[in-house]
């Protein structure tokens, strides 16, 4: 039996990991999807200054996909060996100066080489935080972690997309351009963070200074136990994780759920823009920020009724197809009013559904298999940004009808949403010693 005292010390880790590391962390992944999708913020000024055309742009923004995917894997398998604060602070530090060099795109080649090399400086950042959570957060409290991470999604758009518009009001400053601003604040702010989170971020429990020694008992006893438990259904080692049916299964559904995600980011900024003045800038930054908004309030529903039922599969098949349709309806509005209140829908589906997917995988995989099985979701599921916008284009192109490439994504996302149907899900039971006010609450 559970001895009240060692409850009462989970419960106090817990909530004292989530106040001091989710904030953190939060504040890192919005700087992180900041500077992969700040290049749609700079596409009109860019393609004017450079003359790349519309085909060239989407490659070389969807080319970030390929090198983040290739270096995806190991890059997690580092994360694993040499611990989140050394291998964190890496990628935000080399990605905020990759991402700063982008205002050296002066043409075709030099746009495809720096996007490419964006996405290998940035590889492993997603899944090692994912990794990284389930160092510090037994199931259910993790599935909360993951719902309030995820916020970080839609605040940095909330927050990125007006800072982005205004930065594109500096045309000339300093002899610089309005978009050569943009990629050289952003991706400078990145490189200072990263260096902060290796001062910042701690390991493992054993060696947080803010928990007590009874505190880092409790909760390593609680994760140790739970990682016992996934051992006779999950792979064994990092290897056999990535040839793994049911791995593979979630970077089938995942792949899904990115092309619906970056499809319609890269885009947002210059379907608003088209229906206002067709200059991107603050106002246009604003009123795209609406939708990521409503995103921000339903994720947190959507994550807490998720949480209290125990049910993450069937409001993510819900999420995912209301995300479709959305697409589908931001494609047939003329004005901007019900473009916007479609891609509210959009929004708030698709990024609602990302963190109920992800309590699938982490339920299932655990120790070196989690890393490299996160690590494959991620990547194979990261391939849907370089294919989304390609397929966009391509639509857009063989059927002469520019609402053609929305109508494909929001087929994607239906698709989706029957992968997520048919995914079986794992259960990991909580021992005693994890039901804690701390984490059903």
């Amino acid at each position: 039996m559970t001895r009240p005292d060692s409850v009462l010390a989970l419960t106090s880790a817990i909530s004292k990991s989530r106040l001091r590391l989710l904030p953190f962390l939060i504040l890192m992944y919005i700087l992180a999807f900041i500077d992969r999708s700040n290049v749609g913020f700079a596409k009109a000024a860019l393609q004017a200054d450079t003359g790349l055309g519309d085909a060239a742009f989407a490659f070389g923004a969807s080319i970030f996909f390929i090198g983040y995917a290739f270096f995806e894997v190991p890059s997690n398998y580092m994360l694993h060996r040499l611990g989140a604060k050394v291998w964190l602070c890496r990628i935000m530090v080399t990605w905020g100066l990759v991402s700063a060099a982008m205002m050296f795109a002066q043409n075709a080649e030099t746009f495809y080489v720096l996007r490419f090399m964006l996405g290998v400086a940035e590889a492993g950042f997603f899944p090692g935080i994912i990794l990284y959570l389930t160092y510090w957060f037994p199931a259910r409290s993790r599935r909360q972690a993951l719902g309030l991470f995820y916020f970080g999604l839609p605040l940095a758009l909330v927050l990125g997309i007006p800072l982005s518009g205004w930065l594109l009001d500096f045309h000339g400053v300093f002899g610089l351009t309005n978009w050569q601003w943009l990629f050289v604040v952003e991706g400078l702010m990145a490189s200072v963070v990263g260096i902060a989170a290796y001062f910042y971020l701690v390991n493992r429990p054993a060696q947080a200074t803010w928990l007590s020694v009874e505190e880092k008992q409790a909760l390593e006893t609680a994760l140790s136990e739970e990682d016992a438990r996934k051992k006779d259904s999950s792979p064994r080692g990092f290897l056999s994780a990535l040839r793994n049916p049911r791995v593979l299964q979630f970077c089938l559904a995942y792949f899904t759920i990115q092309m619906s995600v970056d499809g319609v980011v890269f885009y947002l900024p210059t379907r608003i823009a088209g229906l206002l003045d067709g200059h991107v800038g603050l106002n246009v930054g604003l009123i795209t920020a609406i939708p990521w908004v409503c995103a921000l309030i339903v994720t947190r529903i959507v994550t807490r009724y998720a949480d209290r039922t125990g049910q993450h599969r069937q409001p993510a098949v819900c999420m995912l197809t209301m995300a479709a349709l959305g697409i589908a309806a931001s494609a047939l509005g003329t004005s901007v009013v019900p473009v916007v209140l479609a891609f509210c829908f959009a929004a708030a589906g698709f990024v609602s559904v990302q963190p109920l997917f992800w309590t699938i995988p982490t339920s299932y995989l655990s120790g070196a298999a989690a890393a490299g099985g996160i690590a494959l979701i991620n990547s194979i599921g990261n391939l849907g940004g370089f294919v989304a916008p390609n397929l966009k284009t391509v639509m857009e192109s063989s059927f002469a009808d520019p609402r053609a490439g929305m109508f494909a994504l929001a087929l994607v996302g239906i698709v989706g949403a029957v992968l997520l149907s048919r995914l079986r899900t794992t259960h990991t039971p909580a021992s005693p010693s994890q039901l804690t006010p701390a984490q059903v609450g």
